[in-house]
């Protein structure tokens, strides 16, 4: 997943941005709102985490702006604002959460996993063929037995799978588990979705990553031809 950080105190961004990415997710991190703005303009972030008391403009303002704009991700308010009034309005005025400073790292990543998980099945379990995929703990398996499967195959298994029998394309893949800051090119997917192939092949998980050309990958049961 991608997330977006719209804090403008550095250690707060760090953090917060640390423990997102090391649950998997891929993170931009920006300190202004006017930067966020822009950002929001021209890539898909699956949630947004806002701190709203930017140096350029009022947070409340700006989360009031994207929802008229049309923004449909949801968006966690981090702020020391800690007054009932201003929780009411944040949530009123189209937060789907609200948590306060200081606060602790673990709770924001329930959090962040819950608004995650609104609009996909209650179970945390995903299932095909013999692969068993837990959204809570990452970990993939079968049999009982886990696959050992680094951040980004754990982040190309997990799309691939809600969208089990459906193309997902290599731009979409790229875009979920990599930053703008990344030194990266879309070549790179081929190289994760090889080794991931290769993976889920010797764990005999009775699925494969298959590439239609020019389109993208898809989840399949089956043995690779």
């Amino acid at each position: 997943m991608r997330v977006l950080v719209i804090e403008d105190e550095a250690a707060i961004a760090d953090a917060v941005g640390a423990a997102l990415t090391n649950a998997g997710h891929a993170v931009d991190r920006l300190a202004s709102g006017r930067l966020a703005d822009a950002a929001l303009h021209d890539h898909p972030y699956d949630l947004i985490v806002l701190d709203l008391g930017l140096p350029d403009v009022d947070g409340q303002d700006l989360l009031r702006q994207l929802r008229e704009r049309g923004l449909a991700a949801p968006v966690l308010i981090l702020t020391a604002r800690d007054d009932v009034h201003e929780r009411i309005r944040g949530l009123d005025g189209g937060a789907d959460d609200y948590l306060a400073k200081p606060f602790a790292l673990g709770e924001l990543e329930a959090r962040i996993r819950a608004l995650l998980r609104r609009g996909q099945p209650s179970s945390t379990q995903l299932a095909f063929g013999r692969l068993q995929f837990d959204t809570a703990t990452r970990c993939a398996s079968v049999g009982g037995e886990s696959i050992d499967l680094t951040a980004r195959e754990l982040a190309i298994l997990e799309l691939l799978l809600r969208r089990a029998g459906r193309v997902v394309g290599k731009q979409q893949l790229f875009d979920a588990i990599y930053t703008w800051e990344a030194d990266a090119n879309l070549s790179v997917i081929e190289v994760h979705v090889s080794r991931l192939r290769r993976k889920l092949e010797t764990a005999s998980a009775g699925v494969v990553v298959r590439m239609l050309r020019g389109l993208g990958y898809r989840l399949e049961t089956g043995r690779d031809d």
